[in-house]
């Protein structure tokens, strides 16, 4: 470890990289991507926060949660509000389990996933092929999904 995982010091510990869906950004943050629909494993680690990507209200949770309003296969009901939820998750990454989750894990969660990474120093315009290397060869799946995050900027 050696320092790798410093910045989780006085803090619970991070994400295990095994776990499927664990994505690590450039700066060392690590994020869980997951699709609502498949099952938690009960010995995984489960998250200290998660923000979740449905067009509906999601389930409880017994961590902190936040719910962005976002319908499948479309992008955020509210662009701004989007940016300064997912700017607190890639903040709250630096110290906390940090979940991001749609109902399959792909194409919202992929989006989140791949501006999170543009907020981590990615370029916007490598941010989709940077998450789908390191997280899910099928996330971002469409069109309006890519043009969003090579748009995404972050909040002033």
């Amino acid at each position: 470890m050696n320092g790798e995982h410093e910045h989780y010091a006085g803090h619970e510990e991070p994400w295990d990289e095994r776990t499927p869906g664990v994505l690590r950004l450039p700066s060392g943050r690590l994020v869980r991507g997951r699709g609502l629909r498949h099952a938690l494993d009960p010995s995984a680690q489960t998250p200290s926060y998660g923000v979740y990507l449905l067009g509906g209200q999601p389930p409880a949770t017994p961590w902190a949660s936040r719910w962005l309003r976002w319908p499948d296969f479309r992008l955020p009901a509210d662009r701004e509000e989007a940016r300064s939820v997912l700017t607190d998750a890639w903040a709250r990454a630096t110290t906390e389990r940090v979940e991001l989750a749609c109902a399959g894990g792909r194409g919202r969660t992929g989006t989140a996933l791949a501006c999170l990474a543009v907020l981590d120093g990615v370029p916007a315009k490598e941010a989709v092929a940077y998450v789908r290397t390191h997280y899910d060869r099928h996330a971002v799946e469409t069109p309006w999904q890519k043009r969003y995050v090579r748009r995404f900027t972050p909040p002033l």
